[in-house]
């Protein structure tokens, strides 16, 4: 295998394909990054046992010559010091050239490595995704998706189909739900292009993986091809394929959990409250991230914030709307804040069921997410 490459598209992809690659790697061969140079131009492959990344380099791109490839062939290279390597040579353009004991040169201006590789015939097949659902979502609604639901996943391996994101498709409707058991994430979105039949359900895609996704994605409304089976899901997004393992067993059921009636609906500026929040929190004990909220009257929410050996906090917020109830209730601050942070609206909805209820919030001007918290006990 030989070929000389510009170096800044190089490193950008092998920075993508390596995002798979685990330092833990439960066979030696999958701590390397493997290299296959076609006539048309080369892909990367890195994979570990839940993800799988290939990018693809054309030769040409935009009329632009990125690749000239002299000998087609294959190598797998040590992951971590092929991109430390790739990513300091001096000179834009790299030269790779590997023998047939797949040691490879790689000379950029006057810089020379030789690095041991290994045999590509070792490195693992890429999964073979069977029919299953297919649809295309734009990059910037799946980075959406992604991104107010996959800060609700649990951390905790005690659940690990707690620690995926669930997603149902109905109607031509995707729905994306994350919970850790105490808060719950539910975002949803209108599929263009795909037939009112197509359904699925309990499919749980690690947060992890949509998280390293996410990152690699470009910000813009290009179409990412989704396709969904009964164990894996492949995006396939230009010159990348992106596979995750699906996680076993059933997702809770969490359509029962969400309350349908309220006794206390009070709509609340988002930044004022996340600003309130923050300042109480300044006083919390870090563990548990107590904040307590009441109602004063029907335009006015009281914020606190007690650690007996620091002090207290007290903060008023005014309310644009209240109906119902007077309240009284304790929740975990933090989760409020990381919600607060995704809902991309000037005003939030909140509904109360009650002091040991879960309540919803969600924004004022649009139905398509949701969030649930439990409260927290303080007697």
């Amino acid at each position: 295998m030989k070929f000389t490459i510009q170096r800044d598209v190089f490193v950008q992809n092998i920075q993508h394909a390596s995002k798979a690659i685990s330092s833990r790697a439960t066979l030696p061969i999958l701590s390397g990054l493997k290299i296959v140079a076609f006539d048309d131009g080369i892909t990367l492959t890195g994979s570990d046992s839940d993800i799988s990344i290939e990018a693809f380099i054309p030769a040409e791109q935009n009329e632009k010559e990125i690749i000239t490839i002299e000998q087609p062939g294959s190598a797998v290279l040590q992951a971590k010091y092929f991109a430390d390597i790739i990513k300091k040579l001096p000179e834009p353009l790299v030269e790779i050239s590997v023998n047939e004991q797949y040691v490879t040169h790689i000379r950029s201006g006057n810089s020379e490595f030789h690095l041991n590789g290994q045999d590509p015939d070792e490195f693992p097949n890429l999964p073979e995704v069977e029919e299953g659902s297919t649809f295309q979502l734009k990059t910037d609604l799946l980075k959406a998706l992604i991104r107010q639901t996959a800060f609700a996943v649990s951390t905790a391996e005690t659940r690990p189909i707690l620690t995926g994101i669930h997603w149902g498709m109905e109607n031509a409707v995707l729905t994306c739900t994350a919970t850790d058991s105490h808060r719950l994430a539910m975002r949803e979105a209108a599929v263009e292009g795909v037939d009112a039949d197509m359904s699925f359900t309990n499919v749980v895609i690690p947060g992890k993986s949509l998280t390293e996704l996410s990152k690699i994605l470009s910000d813009s409304e290009e179409a990412v091809e989704v396709t969904v089976t009964n164990n894996q899901a492949l995006f396939k997004a230009e010159n990348m394929l992106f596979f995750s393992r699906l996680l076993d067993g059933n997702y809770p059921a969490t359509q029962n959990m969400i309350p349908t009636t309220s006794k206390t609906n009070v709509n609340v500026p988002s930044k004022k409250l996340m600003s309130a929040i923050e300042r109480a929190l300044l006083l919390s004990d870090g563990k548990n991230n107590v904040v307590n909220l009441k109602s004063l009257d029907q335009d006015r929410l009281e914020i606190t914030s007690v650690t007996p050996e620091v002090g207290k906090v007290t903060e008023e917020v005014g309310a644009d709307s209240f109906e119902g109830e007077d309240l009284r209730i304790s929740f975990n601050g933090k989760n409020i804040m990381d919600a607060l942070r995704v809902i991309e609206s000037e005003e939030v909805s909140i509904q109360f069921t009650g002091a040991m209820s879960p309540f919803i919030m969600r924004p004022a001007d649009r139905d398509y997410m949701l969030h649930l918290f439990s409260p927290v006990r303080t007697y």
